[in-house]
């Protein structure tokens, strides 16, 4: 028997509504892509590497690690504003996030409009760590050899622009003295450099530490955060150190695309936070040298836009060159 027009029509919307349903139910089982902005080994991928068991369990639903390193995270920021908001895609974002605007005023996208924040995972305050040739166990000894000998020192950065170099010239303007900077591409070689003496201080987290500081290589002087590290309790902070009331963090947030639907937002969030307040993972990020922070995604839009206030104001007082 042949079926009229209409029904045939009928049948075919329905059949396209019955596959579209399908396809609706497969995008809530489809990976979660943690796009991270530097290469495996840095502190982004060690803190989204640690989650991601646990974030996979709280969202029932597959979580890959993607890394996308390149130009100073421009790249990996890019390849997700321009994502789909569709709930897939989130950024595991450094604190160049809200540095980068402020070094690189042409960035192919907006960083305050184009993201949805969707959790401040951690932040970590950074520790200032030297080379076996520097004469001082703590940062008022480095001082005192750098007014000494203010030709002889440099410190290592991940780039210009980075928390470490707007950090490190923050304490050099408070204490007076000159130390000069070496940028390389990343935590790895920054070390190596202090390693072999080539620069005789860097700021890193202690995660990219620890190896090196437990081997004797590389000397814990100072910590930059409010209070002392349990994993290094004799280790002053910078504060302690003759500048009161100093302190300054590095930091990871998670972002979405802008346009991501509201309940979507809300799903990650609470995924996120939940994972990262669960026993293990909290206990790990701590012993790594993280401050497990788990805010709403509003807090870390906020706390983006005061760092970005923050370091802007810095740069402007002291004309401070942030061009390769």
């Amino acid at each position: 028997m042949q079926i009229p027009f209409n029904r045939r029509q009928a049948l075919v919307a329905t059949a396209a509504l019955g596959l579209a349903g399908g396809a609706a139910a497969q995008s809530s089982d489809a990976p979660l892509h943690m796009v991270v902005t530097f290469p495996p080994g840095g502190s982004t991928d060690i803190a989204a590497r640690i989650m991601q068991p646990e974030l996979e369990k709280r969202l029932g639903r597959p979580v890959v690690v993607d890394n996308k390193p390149g130009a100073a995270s421009q790249l990996a920021t890019n390849y997700v504003a321009k994502s789909a908001p569709n709930g897939n895609t989130v950024l595991v974002s450094f604190d160049t996030h809200a540095i980068n605007p402020i070094a690189k005023p042409k960035l192919p996208y907006d960083t305050f409009k184009d993201f949805a924040g969707v959790t401040l995972a951690v932040r970590f305050p950074l520790v200032i760590g030297a080379s076996a040739s520097v004469p001082a166990k703590d940062l008022r000894g480095f001082i005192a050899a750098a007014r000494k000998e203010p030709a002889r020192y440099s410190y290592a950065s991940t780039g210009v622009g980075s928390m470490n170099h707007l950090v490190m010239e923050d304490i050099k303007r408070r204490a007076g003295v000159y130390v000069l900077h070496v940028p390389f591409g990343g935590g790895g070689p920054a070390v190596q450099a202090v390693v072999g003496d080539v620069s005789q201080l860097t700021l890193l987290s202690y995660a990219a530490l620890k190896g090196q500081i437990a081997a004797g290589k590389i000397k814990p002087l100072a910590v930059t955060g409010a209070s002392r590290l349990p994993e290094l309790p004799d280790v002053p902070t910078v504060a302690e150190s003759g500048f009161p009331g100093f302190e300054a963090y590095s930091w990871i947030g998670i972002f979405a695309p802008a346009a991501t639907p509201a309940d979507k937002l809300a799903t990650l969030t609470e995924g996120f936070r939940a994972a990262l307040k669960s026993p293990d993972v909290s206990r790990t990020l701590t012993q790594q040298g993280f401050e497990v922070m788990a805010t709403d995604g509003a807090s870390v839009d906020k706390y983006a836009r005061a760092e970005y206030e923050r370091w802007s104001a810095f740069v402007r007082e002291t004309h401070l060159k942030l061009e390769e």
